[in-house]
């Protein structure tokens, strides 16, 4: 009796080991997840960076950009009567902190352009000092955008010097783009300095409907690009920057994220 148990069992078993085959095959086909449910990808956070020029004179509006509730780059002229103190103010709020050097355009008065500009009869040496001057003068300063310039930034032989400078003290450029003839991009990619091109001029007409649609070019771009850089001033126009810049600012924020030119340069760098 216990025989027959024994090859009962013995040839139940061998009649099971098909079905057991069959049925791990099957469910080898079936794929497997962790979660049948993932989240979705995080959405890659788009960067708006404002930045505003002609610091360093006492200028309208400057205490109310300084106030903004968010990051911005603060471009500061050199070897003015607020130079040093507008700089400081605005390293202690944490906003990057340009030289806003002056460089000399193909139309305009040259007593606008303030003290230590660069200019095309200058000698390579003496373009050299002026922006070494320059960037010593303006405390905090790890950029540099031009001041008007649309002369200087098309002169491929100064921009290469300027450049050289900038690499050599560890800055940035940021291309104020006052020219479409502008070769600063094309130099500081050469050179290997860290730049960038601004977009958009938000005030180069100081009344509040040209600043509104301006800020609204603002919003239509960083709805249809991943990134925004555009420039401001304080001075005649910075009061009605600094109010509607303000006002934009929740409208922006569902969008993008405030960035400074330093931190926008580092996240888009490949």
């Amino acid at each position: 009796m216990k025989k027959m148990d024994k090859e009962g069992d013995l040839m139940y078993g061998r009649n099971l080991i098909p079905i057991l085959l069959t049925l791990f095959l099957s469910l080898g086909a079936i794929p497997v997840t962790a979660n049948p449910n993932p989240d979705p990808a995080p959405a890659v956070k788009k960067l708006m960076a404002f930045v505003i020029d002609d610091f360093g004179n006492n200028m309208q509006g400057t205490e109310e950009i300084l106030a903004m509730p968010v990051p911005l780059t603060v471009a500061v002229m050199p070897f003015m009567p607020s130079t040093k103190q507008d700089a400081e103010l605005a390293h202690q709020k944490g906003h990057d902190v340009l030289v806003h050097m002056p460089m000399e355009p193909m139309k305009g008065k040259r007593s606008w352009l303030g003290p230590g500009a660069i200019t095309a009869d200058l000698s390579d040496d003496e373009i050299r000092t002026r922006v070494e001057k320059a960037i010593d003068d303006v405390p905090h300063a790890i950029g540099m955008n031009n001041h008007m310039g649309s002369k200087i930034t098309a002169d491929e032989r100064i921009m290469r010097i300027i450049m050289k400078v900038v690499k050599e003290r560890g800055l940035f450029y940021l291309d104020s783009k006052t020219t479409d003839k502008s070769v600063a991009g094309k130099v500081a990619a050469e050179m290997g300095v860290p730049h960038a091109v601004n977009q958009i001029f938000l005030d180069d007409v100081y009344s509040v409907p040209h600043i509104t649609k301006q800020m609204e070019l603002v919003c239509k771009r960083i709805h249809n690009h991943s990134l925004c850089i555009a420039i401001g001033h304080v001075g005649p126009p910075g009061k009605k920057t600094a109010s509607l810049l303000r006002q934009y600012i929740p409208r922006i924020q569902k969008e993008a994220e405030f960035v400074t030119i330093s931190k926008l340069i580092q996240q888009t760098a490949h």
